[in-house]
């Protein structure tokens, strides 16, 4: 399954719950403080960020080429792989339930965003490759890539380690987190 939901050569992918997109339309997204209107979309190594559902807060981390072992060790764990995902339990039930969708897209007209890039753009209309492919069981996916994921009661504790750790990150949804 884990190559099933990443792109091949030539495609990004969009991950959504709703089935029914027949045509992606640049829109200001309301989670973004930028006016230009794209439609967003994630190459191979950002697809696990969108493995949930899509108003779930999630902190995630992962080795790079700056990452020390010792923050390796301190917070993904010793022996762990090289990436964790973090949760609130109360998002728990929702994770287990989402039927999730992705949409194959042709990568042609996307350009990276962000510094660094964490996902990819079009300023223009993009037709699907084909129809929407059910993303599955979002456990089995997160281990088969060898992702571990843990259930916190807070994030924040969690993310303030990562953001002041050598890690690379991404936090997505957190202002969906409990306070």
């Amino acid at each position: 399954m884990i190559a099933f939901m990443r792109p091949e050569p030539g495609e990004v992918l969009h991950f959504s719950e709703d089935p029914t997109i027949e045509r992606f339309v640049p829109h200001v997204a309301k989670t973004t403080i930028m006016r230009e209107p794209y439609v967003w979309a994630v190459g191979h190594e950002r697809c696990p960020d969108y493995w949930f559902p899509r108003a779930c807060p999630r902190a995630m981390a992962w080795m790079g080429p700056r990452s020390t072992e010792e923050d390796k060790t301190r917070i993904i764990g010793s022996g762990c792989g090289d990436r964790v995902h973090a949760i609130e339990y109360s998002w728990l039930k929702a994770l287990m339930d989402v039927r999730l969708f992705a949409y194959r897209l042709p990568a042609d007209g996307f350009e990276p965003i962000g510094d660094p890039p964490h996902a990819v753009v079009s300023t223009a209309p993009v037709l699907p490759l084909g129809p929407p492919e059910p993303v599955g069981d979002l456990f089995e996916l997160h281990e088969e890539a060898g992702i571990q994921l843990r259930v916190l009661a807070n994030l924040w504790p969690f993310w303030n380690e990562v953001t002041a750790s050598t890690l690379e990150f991404s936090g997505i949804r957190l202002r969906n987190a409990r306070r």
